[in-house]
Formats: structure tokens, C-alpha cells, sequence
């Protein structure tokens, strides 16, 4: 008889190590097939596109992705988004939206990482004559003789229109046309429905039927940082983790500086 249950006391042992084996593998698949919703504005997204599949690839993450600019009014606003309940894990957005998200108690603390940044540019119809936009009066010039300007009602054109243009003395006098994302603004340019375009030089290289002219000059150049964090109340904190690190890492910097960014998340020192 003692034999017996030392028998039976063994198999019921043997049982929960069986079933705890079994219950962990059950566990494993669902950790691997981690979803992540993402929400980005433009300036990143070149860069962003080119990165992702390696990034699904390699982690497992199935990622999902919409857009939304970065600041100014609007329902597409990624702010408006988020206030409506849109799922997001992950923002990417520049530095001065992801500030105003954070205000808004939107952002997990401590998860915000700067990823790249980028300087404006003035963007012509491809094969159109490139203009010299690299001084102050050259720039003045060439948006004076334009019978449209178009710009980005984000974060850029916020810049540009309440800031530079009343700054060079010439808001009065040019017309400009606000599109909600900077791809309508290239958009507006490559339709010839625009003379030429400002806004950040990461969505003018990557858009179609456009040309990079050239660069603002520094006294009137806004170098828009793209920063990514995690939204407070997120369930997915680990495999966004995994991704603002992808984005910051040394991996990405080549797919960032061919998007005409500088990459931040790997700093060199001075």
C-alpha cells in the first residue's frame, strides 16, 4: 500500500509539471504575436516605411499604422486622434507636438526618445529651374515672385507663417495656401497649382513629382526634431519599447540620412 500512493503522489506530480510545460507554450505564441498601433506625422515617415519590414521581420510585432499631423486644429491632428479614442501604442511626431502631448497627461513618462532631424527646404516641380534659397534675401525673393506658396499647416508652416513671413516683413504680400499634411503641399507643387513649397526636407525627398531646390538659410531654419514615445494606458509597453529602440538605434541610420535626416538616437560625441 505505501507503495501505491508513492506511485499515485509521483503521476500527480509528473501532471502539474505537464501542465505548467503545456500552459507556458500556450503563452510563448501570444508574447511572439504582440500588435502595436502607431500613429506618425510626415517628417519621419521616408525613413519609418523603409525600417518597419525589417523590424516586423526580426521581432515578431505585427505593427499597424496611421497618420495624423503633428500639430495645428483639425480632426486629423494626432492630438484629436487621441482625444477621440483612436488605439495608438506608439507616436511618432515632431519634438514640439510630442511637448504638447505630454502637457496633455497623453504620454507614458519617461518614454519619449528623440529619433532624427530635419531642416526646411523649398521643393520645386521636377525638372522646374532650382531657385537659390540659401540666404535670407535670396529665400524673400523667391516666395515674392511665387504666385502660390505652399506649406504644411503643421508644426513647419505654424513656424513659417506666424514666425518667419511677419518676420521678413512680406506676410501681406505673398499668397500662401495651408494643406493640412505636407504631402498635399508637395502635391500642390508637383500639380503645378504652387510655385514651390516649404517645409522639411524629409517629406520633400521623399514625394513624388518634386525637387529639393535647397535649404533655408540658418537664420530663418526651424531643424525639426521627430521624437516617438509611448501613449499613457498603452497594454503593449514592452514591443513599443522594442520599437522606439529599433527607430533610435544604429540599424536605422542609414534609411534615416537617405530620408535627409540626422540621425539622433545614436549620438556622437562632440
Amino acid at each position: 500500500m505505501p507503495k501505491f500512493v508513492f506511485s499515485t503522489s509521483r503521476t500527480a506530480n509528473a501532471t502539474k509539471r505537464i501542465v505548467v510545460i503545456f500552459a507556458t507554450l500556450l503563452i510563448w505564441p501570444l508574447a511572439a504575436s504582440a500588435q502595436l498601433n502607431v500613429l506618425i506625422s510626415g517628417g519621419f515617415t521616408g525613413a519609418y516605411e523603409q525600417l518597419l519590414p525589417e523590424f516586423e521581420r526580426t521581432s515578431g510585432i505585427k505593427v499597424i499604422t496611421g497618420s495624423g499631423s503633428s500639430q495645428g486644429t483639425g480632426p486629423q491632428t494626432i492630438g484629436s486622434q487621441l482625444a477621440r479614442g483612436v488605439p495608438a501604442n506608439v507616436v511618432i511626431l515632431s519634438r514640439e507636438g510630442l511637448n504638447e502631448l505630454i502637457a496633455a497627461n497623453r504620454i507614458a513618462a519617461g518614454t519619449d526618445a528623440d529619433l532624427a532631424r530635419t531642416p526646411l527646404g523649398v521643393a520645386v516641380r521636377a525638372g522646374a529651374p532650382k531657385p537659390d534659397v540659401s540666404t535670407v534675401e535670396a529665400f524673400k525673393q523667391v516666395v515674392l515672385k511665387a504666385k502660390v506658396v505652399a506649406v504644411p499647416s503643421s508644426t513647419s508652416g505654424i513656424f513659417l507663417t506666424k514666425d518667419v513671413f511677419p518676420r521678413l516683413g512680406i506676410a501681406d504680400k505673398i499668397n500662401v495656401k495651408l494643406t493640412p499634411r505636407g504631402t498635399g503641399a508637395a502635391a500642390m507643387v508637383a500639380a503645378g497649382e504652387a510655385d514651390v513649397a516649404v517645409m522639411p526636407v524629409s517629406e520633400i525627398v521623399h514625394a513624388p513629382g518634386v525637387e529639393l531646390a535647397g535649404v533655408i538659410a540658418e537664420e530663418i531654419q526651424l531643424n525639426q526634431v521627430f521624437a516617438a514615445a509611448i501613449v499613457a494606458g498603452s497594454k503593449e509597453v514592452e514591443a513599443a519599447k522594442r520599437l522606439i529602440a529599433f527607430l533610435a538605434s544604429e540599424r536605422a541610420s542609414a534609411a534615416i540620412k537617405s530620408g535627409g535626416m540626422e540621425p539622433l538616437g545614436q549620438r556622437r560625441p562632440n
